[in-house]
């Protein structure tokens, strides 16, 4: 995001550094900052001290994933989905399950069906991205625990990714999965972090939160992959959990702002391109397809506009026509993006056929 650091988190950055605080890194207050955030914010109350650090949301999923699975091992992931989700698994070698979401006049949802069809063809693990990266759906309570049912049902293991949590906008409401009264839940694991939420991806610290009955699989983490966090990672995070309540609703609002501006702008200099308003995160999830662009639209807008977008094909089969695009800067810039998207199809539709 283009936005400067929040004052608590810049605060205890300054202070380690001046303190000469930069060796190697231990949990500290972490476990006990995120569970007072999740209190506060989801009526969550995870139990800290079986919480354990790892340096990144991708690196805590592998570790989880390597110690309720084995190789071979069927993964289920909703596409499309999170580039790292599928290269990773793969290189732990994991069977990548694509299921893809449904798509109806309100923007992405979950397939229930696909869903059932998926973990019934023998699914050890559902690696669910809720939020979702990139579509920004957030799924509701019913929706969840249709999942934990299914999961029960085909002793499927659930493993979350909830980093993009702390971003949900006024109108959804984010559920912590292991929070969700049945067996599935207890039996699942999150991975969260303040990376995101307050830019801040670049310190390396995170989470591995287990329900009531995955504390062994999380304890089973290795203390050196713990050591692998880094210490202003977890610093920053601890202050950005405790202290940093009031800027991040100041982010939310300066973020639905934009997020309505794009809406806004995509209708008028861009109507083609299909759009449906994230329910949290700082990316759109844009439909090219009607540009009768090819696959990778983004290399039309890349050479024609200059605006650089992340391609949809490294997102899945369901993202060819697709761009994803992050909307987390200032307004003006954001304005200036669209009337470039805007200028690059006007030239390539004035070329002649």
């Amino acid at each position: 995001m283009d936005t400067p650091l929040a004052e608590p988190v810049a605060a205890a950055l300054i202070n380690a550094v001046n303190r000469g605080d930069t060796g190697y890194a231990l949990a500290g207050r972490l476990p006990e900052a995120f569970a007072g955030f999740a209190a506060r914010q989801y009526g969550w109350h995870p139990d800290a001290s079986a919480a354990r650090l790892v340096p990144d949301v991708m690196s805590g999923i592998v570790e989880v994933l390597q110690i309720i699975s084995e190789p071979g091992d069927r993964v289920v992931v909703n596409t499309p989905g999170y580039p790292p989700f599928f290269y990773w698994l793969e290189r732990i070698g994991r069977r990548v399950v694509q299921s893809p979401l449904a798509v109806g006049p309100d923007g992405h949802r979950l397939d229930v069906d696909r869903l059932e069809r998926d973990f019934a063809a023998g699914a050890r693990v559902y690696l669910l991205c809720n939020p979702h990266n990139p579509t920004g759906l957030v799924l509701t309570r019913d929706e969840l625990t249709r999942v934990a049912e299914l999961a029960d049902r085909y002793h499927v293991r659930v493993v979350v990714d909830e980093i993009l949590a702390p971003l949900t906008y006024p109108g959804a409401r984010h559920v912590p999965f292991p929070s969700l009264d049945s067996p599935a839940a207890a039996r699942s694991i999150a991975l969260v972090s303040a990376s995101k939420a307050w830019n801040i991806a670049g310190l390396k610290a995170a989470l591995a939160v287990p329900g009531p009955a995955a504390h062994a699989d999380v304890a089973a983490i290795h203390e050196e992959v713990s050591e692998g966090a880094g210490l202003l990672g977890v610093l920053a995070a601890e202050a950005a959990f405790t202290h940093g309540d009031p800027w991040l609703r100041r982010l939310i609002t300066a973020l639905d702002g934009n997020r309505r501006l794009l809406a806004a702008q995509l209708a008028d200099h861009l109507p083609g391109v299909g759009h449906h308003p994230p329910r949290a995160g700082y990316v759109a999830w844009l439909d090219c397809r009607a540009l009768g662009w090819g696959d990778d639209p983004a290399q039309v807008f890349l050479r024609q506009g200059k605006v650089g977008l992340s391609s949809g094909l490294r997102f899945g089969p369901e993202g060819r026509g697709f761009v994803r695009l992050n909307f987390a800067t200032a307004p003006e810039r954001l304005t200036e993006a669209v009337t470039r998207m805007a200028a690059a199809r006007a030239q390539a539709d004035e070329r002649p056929a």
